[in-house]
């Protein structure tokens, strides 16, 4: 059976990495799938968003070498597929930060204030936080590819009317819309990418994909500050946005599907597109299913909280570095931009060293917790960096520039961790329990950029970073915490999971 990470076809619980007495191979022999359809899969007593994606993946299989089954395709074309896919996230997230390039075109033309001007970008990661609610369980129904070109070419669509705006409200709701389509990138790759890769080598994959949604919106003011210092005209910050997520979109058109119940269900004809989705497609579960998740499972909980406030601490230097570099040290928008340069030079800081983390964690037992020791180690660079930056604010650019540096090589690292440790303890229902973290993560992604402005003013640019550092050593005992404490947390989730299920057979039986 296809080690598929995001088969959350059971709302089970976060201690669950694989299902039981099933075989971890990627391909499975005709004997293999008839005991594998005997095997009960335990149900969960409310319902599910797609309940039949694992049995089709359980009664019918892989032949062994089948050429169809994605984890048997090339190495070199499945990392090309992750290249591509991890590109598709940094489209999506540069389009979401391109618009803090410029800082005065929007203002002076709708005679609006800066904060209005920080909700081009609040909105569209706010409409990163809404699409993972459908792209998710649609994609688990009808496959990865449909809904990437349906989901990407209406985000190229709506770049145009944000482009030619003529009021505020026009743009504003247009760049939520972006938001909300462009998300279809942001919650599928990691899942895309999972469906080509088996366990064991999905770790150093994953990295590319982490290092995506961080250095996406690195990328944006650099190019959109000179894009407006170049052309003196927001609009074509909007238009250089729609041409790389059209050339995207081509790209993407051509991909091969990889969702194997889905291909699966091709190979065998069995059930048609449209009984699927009637079947499977459960709005009002949609709709619950991530904040039951986020609810109920401490460990989702508190790890998206974690990692929505280092996104957040991101999205909050889209408002800082114009104060500090452009305020205080009196650089252009294009030379703003490119301070970030230091954030994305621990960008690839943090991969240089992803593989040394994945073959500790190969050498270890390779229990969930063991993904945890990345992040304890990278976490504290964060801080640091906040106070590098705040402190040197007032004394020359290039300690405030060098500060990127530590914050860009904790912050892919810790988020790399993060993301491997939710996907190993979810694997049965990756997918919504990925989602349920976007939405946490892009909550604080979306109002950090609303008052760092009117905080940077009253606190000065010192104590402010100074406390944006605290925050951020607060969480710091998160993942100690779930080192030594996550298998006693998820086997206590396990125990209530098997009993409500339990009680759940008692109400069917009676």
């Amino acid at each position: 059976m296809v080690d598929i990470i995001n088969n959350n076809s059971e709302e089970g619980d976060l201690s669950t990495a694989t299902l039981p007495n099933t075989p971890t191979t990627t391909a499975t022999t005709v004997a293999d799938r008839q005991s594998l359809s005997s095997y009960e899969i335990p149900t969960s007593p409310s319902p599910t968003i797609i309940s039949d994606s694992v049995c089709i993946e359980k009664e019918l299989g892989w032949e062994p070498n089948d050429p169809e089954n994605p984890q048997n395709w090339s190495k070199g074309f499945r990392w090309l597929y992750t290249l591509v896919v991890s590109s598709l996230v940094v489209s999506s997230a540069f389009g979401s930060s391109i618009v803090s390039g410029d800082r005065d075109g929007v203002t002076s033309e709708f005679h609006v204030s800066s904060t209005v001007h920080a909700l081009q970008v609040s909105l569209m990661v706010c409409g990163f936080g809404v699409g993972p609610i459908l792209w998710s369980p649609l994609s688990e129904t009808v496959g990865r590819k449909p809904v990437y070109i349906i989901a990407l070419g209406i985000y190229v669509i709506f770049n145009i009317p944000c482009a030619l705006a003529k009021n505020i409200g026009t743009l504003l709701v247009c760049r939520f819309f972006c938001g909300f389509f462009a998300s279809v990138s942001l919650t599928l790759a990691g899942g895309s990418i999972s469906d080509i890769f088996s366990a064991r080598e999905r770790g150093t994959a994953i990295a590319f994909f982490a290092a995506a949604p961080y250095g996406g919106p690195v990328l944006g003011p650099i190019v959109g500050g000179w894009v407006s210092v170049g052309t003196g005209s927001w609009r074509w910050i909007h238009w250089v946005n729609m041409i790389f997520a059209f050339v995207m979109w081509v790209i993407v058109c051509f991909l091969p599907e990889t969702y194997s119940p889905v291909l699966l269900r091709r190979k065998y004809g069995q059930g048609s597109l449209v009984e699927s989705l009637k079947q499977n497609f459960d709005i009002q579960t949609i709709l619950i299913r991530p904040f039951k998740l986020l609810a109920t499972e401490p460990i989702l909980f508190l790890m998206s909280l974690y990692v929505s406030i280092i996104y957040a601490l991101l999205y909050a230097f889209f408002g800082s570095y114009p104060i500090v570099f452009g305020d205080i040290f009196g650089l252009n928008s294009g030379f703003v931009g490119l301070m970030f340069i230091g954030v994305l030079i621990g960008v690839f800081l943090a991969l240089f060293f992803a593989p040394y983390w994945e073959k500790r964690y190969r050498n270890s037992k390779q229990t969930p917790e063991d993904r945890l020791p990345a992040m304890m180690y990278c976490a504290p660079f964060i801080p640091i960096s906040l106070f590098i930056f705040g402190w040197t604010s007032h004394s020359h650019w290039v300690g405030s520039a060098i500060a990127g540096i530590p914050f860009g090589f904790g912050m892919v690292l810790v988020y790399y961790a993060a993301n491997n440790y939710i996907i190993d303890c979810a694997s049965q229902f990756a997918a919504s329990a990925l989602a349920a973290k976007t939405i946490v993560r892009s909550g604080g992604g979306a109002a950090f950029p609303l008052f760092i402005g009117p905080m940077y003013a009253n606190l000065g640019s010192q104590w402010a970073s100074t406390l944006l550092a605290f925050i951020s050593i607060v969480i710091l005992p998160i993942p100690f915490a779930f080192y030594k404490w996550g298998p006693q947390i998820r086997a206590r989730t396990a125990a209530k999971h098997a009993a409500a299920v339990a009680a759940a057979k008692e109400v069917e039986k009676a």
